[in-house]
């Protein structure tokens, strides 16, 4: 990610952008318990990943983007996408075809190119609290600072949500992912997991892994990989102000471990 197109965003965290979704989809129920399904999006989502970490049922009460972000779902806003799907029971098949780069500095346009990319993607959800998924991508010259270089991408996750009562739920998330551009695999894992204690009360918790080649200051993409880990908690409380609006009011406190030699950019504090 880069603020002007040219100088990489180091230590920063960048906004999305203001149109997150324009899509249509279109489905046909078959005989038996089978479907067909299309679904066009500009811009949308692929056929890749866990859903996107800010509908999460696991975590959606966190104010802070995942570290595995990259790994898992930063295809969520991709500029141009088609997919074809197919439901059977309790599986889903779906095969997208979309814009693979990533979006740019420009937060408030809606930017167009061609659909380059391909994703896959089987679900399945063998009971009504569970939801399990595998899928692969790959994306051509989706890094703005390096046009020439493809990306491959594998993910898997199981998400499993129960509900306690009609107002409380406890939900959890597991979930890996692979970035592969030729020179070398990167894994990231993620765990994820929350709970409604009352109805007002929401407690979150998020652990998480990820090998990162980008912690240098030249922002270079081809550095030596390093084992980062979070360990994040919150809570948030709910007032309820209006019959369908209500206001949260929370924290969270994270740990953040990085290699000793590290320290001399990030510090030897890991609290935050």
């Amino acid at each position: 990610e880069t603020a002007d197109g040219v100088q990489p965003l180091v230590d920063r965290q960048h906004p999305h952008e203001l149109v997150m979704e324009l899509s249509a989809t279109f489905r046909h129920v078959l005989p038996g318990r089978d479907a067909v399904f299309a679904y066009a999006a500009l811009p949308g989502e692929p056929a890749f990943g866990p859903p996107a970490f800010m509908h999460r049922a696991s975590i959606m009460d966190s104010p802070e983007a995942p570290i595995t972000h990259h790994w898992l779902d930063s295809t969520h806003v991709a500029f141009g996408v088609v997919t074809l799907g197919y439901v059977h029971d309790r599986w889903k098949f779906e095969a997208s075809r979309f814009n693979g780069r990533e979006p740019d500095q420009n937060r408030y346009d809606i930017e167009t190119g061609a659909l380059d990319s391909s994703a896959l993607r089987a679900s399945w959800n063998p009971a009504p609290r569970w939801s399990l998924q595998a899928s692969w991508a790959r994306l051509v010259s989706p890094e703005q600072l390096a046009p020439g270089e493809d990306q491959v991408k594998w993910s898997a996750s199981a998400l499993y949500a129960r509900a306690l009562d009609d107002d409380r739920l406890v939900a959890l998330t597991l979930a890996w992912g692979r970035r592969d551009s030729g020179h070398e695999a990167l894994d990231a894992w993620a765990l994820e997991a929350s709970v409604n204690p009352a109805r007002s009360w929401t407690l979150f918790a998020r652990a998480e892994r990820t090998d990162n080649n980008e912690l240098v200051p030249d922002g270079s993409s081809h550095g030596e990989p390093h084992g980062v880990s979070k360990l994040a908690v919150g809570a948030v409380r709910d007032f309820v102000v209006a019959r369908h609006a209500s206001i949260g009011v929370g924290a969270s406190y994270a740990l953040d471990f990085v290699p000793r030699t590290l320290d001399v950019l990030y510090g030897d504090d890991p609290a935050g």
